[in-house]
């Protein structure tokens, strides 16, 4: 059930200009909560938010994919969220990202990302080339 769900919303966010990073079914205190997390090329608002929500509420009454009564929630994939695959390794070109592989840990502008290879800009304009398979972790990152 949830991965048609996940497919259903995918589209439904994706027709607004928006990803979908997640779906989640929470159930804790009683209460049962359907929470999703979108992305997109800039940065998520409130405003954004409730678009998404007012996009979905209708869809979701028609699915009905839950039996039981549930909240809706709403909200950003989070500032620095993990990069799970190549479509938003992709997206995060020109931004700043966290890369852990099994050597060092490296924080800057992601250059480009081509046949599994990543090039980073550090603060000093080095360069450095990753093997996408050396990579441990990677996640966005905010550089002040």
């Amino acid at each position: 059930m949830i991965e048609k769900l996940r497919q259903d919303i995918a589209k439904a966010v994706s027709e607004l200009g928006y990803y979908l990073y997640d779906v989640e079914l929470d159930r804790a205190q009683g209460e049962t909560v359907l929470r999703i997390l979108i992305d997109n090329d800039d940065h998520i608002t409130l405003d954004d938010c409730v678009a998404v929500s007012d996009h979905l509420n209708p869809l979701l009454d028609e699915w009905d994919p839950i039996e039981e009564p549930y909240n809706l929630e709403i909200s950003s994939a989070g500032a620095e969220h993990e990069l799970r695959s190549s479509d938003e390794i992709k997206r995060s070109i020109g931004k700043d990202i966290y890369v852990e592989t099994f050597e060092q840990k490296l924080t800057g502008r992601l250059k480009s990302y081509k046949n599994g290879t990543l090039e980073l800009e550090h603060k000093n304009r080095k360069t450095t080339t990753i093997n996408e398979m050396d990579i441990n972790f990677i996640r966005l990152a905010i550089v002040l």
